[in-house]
């Protein structure tokens, strides 16, 4: 693979998305945040169906609604995670220090802002939440957006070495241990989507939910080889048995247990994978090992195009959409030493998306329809997930310096 090219393209995409993100105000709008309209209330009557239906058809309609219903953009604190580990991996790669601004603001933006009245730190939604599992209120800390937040407190600590970094860590175990609960399934446990609160259901087989078990467990599994804690490892060991003992025979999982989640897309398997690889890698059990090279054949054979467009769902491509070509550019990357075949298809995936959804101006678009392209930008959805998996495959290829200056055109449908 003659990677000067492809490189050049990536690293002038990735300064572009840095240079609107900082003009933004680090702030845009959010896939699910519908509910965040003020009319929502009075036009839904607070009924649950009818918030999912006003929060899904914000989420799905294929030009932006928000400014019409009165929804203002937002920092989201999983985005800030996102672009906190998409500088951490530049600064370790190339020393520049505005990298190292840039991750530190964004850790201190998440030390200063995690869910309150919770022991330790966590965070979660900055707007109300309505699924077929319930309400999530505004604020609820998800094990979801603190796992992914509590990697990029480890990685902080990891490339620049401030102590009070994994200090986040030791508080962020403190809320997954003893405030968020579990599925309890005797010798297996499934980590809680988020703490018990009014309106959600309890844990249990039917709703446990396979990547935010496993983003839990992830974190402690590695947090515990820095800080050894039996404790740590033992709820990572027993949380991973459980997603593993769900593994479809084909190598997929389900999003969740219960009848009502059986899909399988591709950005959940790619956290489910990431999470698995990184217990491995942290606790040097094996027991796993096979689950994680079944899931990842499957992954590589089922979600990607030959030209390098993203599938969304194992049975479909469509809707194309942003989060499948991020986590597929950073799973493929992070994983590619178990498939051959992974980094030429980063390439394939990265170079089809900055053609096909990035505007000139910098952002990436939500979504691609046959007809239309949804280009609103969405915050944690897209640009940061983007900045992260961009950041990951630049540093992969190997190239000295990520130019900031003189951007060459790339070209984009507008």
């Amino acid at each position: 693979m003659n990677i000067a090219g492809p490189v050049d393209e990536f690293e002038a995409a990735l300064a572009k998305l840095d240079h609107w993100i900082g003009g933004s105000g680090w702030k845009a709008y959010d896939t699910f945040d519908g509910l965040s309209s003020p009319f929502s209330g009075v036009l839904t009557l607070g009924q649950p169906f009818l918030r999912q239906v006003w929060q899904q058809g914000v989420r799905r309609f294929p030009i932006n609604l928000r400014p019409l219903l009165g929804i203002k953009p937002a920092t989201s604190s999983k985005g800030m995670g996102f672009m906190a580990q998409g500088y951490l991996r530049l600064y370790k790669a190339f020393g520049k220090d505005e990298y190292f601004r840039k991750a530190v603001f964004c850790l201190d933006w998440l030390l200063k802002n995690p869910s309150p009245k919770f022991k330790g730190l966590c965070w979660g939604n900055h707007f109300d939440y309505q699924s077929r599992s319930g309400r999530i209120p505004q604020g609820t800390p998800t094990v979801v957006w603190t796992g992914l937040i509590g990697q990029a407190f480890l990685d902080a600590y990891d490339a620049l070495g401030d102590k009070r970094y994994l200090e986040a860590g030791g508080r962020i175990a403190e809320f997954i241990v003893n405030e968020l609960g579990w599925y309890d399934a005797g010798q297996d446990l499934c980590l809680s989507y988020i703490p018990p609160t009014e309106g959600r259901e309890a844990p249990t087989e039917e709703n446990s939910c396979h990547n935010a078990n496993m983003l839990g467990a992830a974190f402690l599994a590695r947090l515990q080889k820095l800080t050894p804690n039996e404790r740590y490892l033992d709820i990572a060991r027993r949380a991973v048995s459980f997603t593993a003992r769900h593994q479809l025979d084909d190598g997929a999982w389900y999003y969740a247990v219960g009848p009502k989640y059986h899909w399988v897309d591709s950005f959940h398997t790619g956290y489910v994978l990431e999470a698995l690889y990184c217990y491995c890698r942290f606790t040097n059990d094996p027991t796993f090992r096979p689950h994680l090279e079944k899931g990842y054949r499957y992954f590589v054979d089922t979600f990607f195009s030959d030209d390098g467009t993203p599938r969304y769902y194992r049975q479909k491509t469509r809707p194309l959409d942003i989060q499948c070509a991020s986590q597929g550019i950073q799973t493929l990357v992070n994983l590619r030493h178990l498939d051959a075949r992974s980094l030429d298809l980063a390439v394939k995936v990265a170079t089809w998306t900055i053609r096909h959804m990035q505007d000139r101006t910098g952002y990436f678009y939500y979504r691609k329809y046959p007809l239309i392209t949804n280009r609103t930008a969405t915050f944690h959805w897209g640009q940061a997930t983007m900045l992260a998996a961009l950041a990951t495959l630049v540093v992969a290829l190997g190239k000295d310096s990520v130019r900031s200056t003189r951007v060459p055109a790339v070209a984009t449908e507008n």
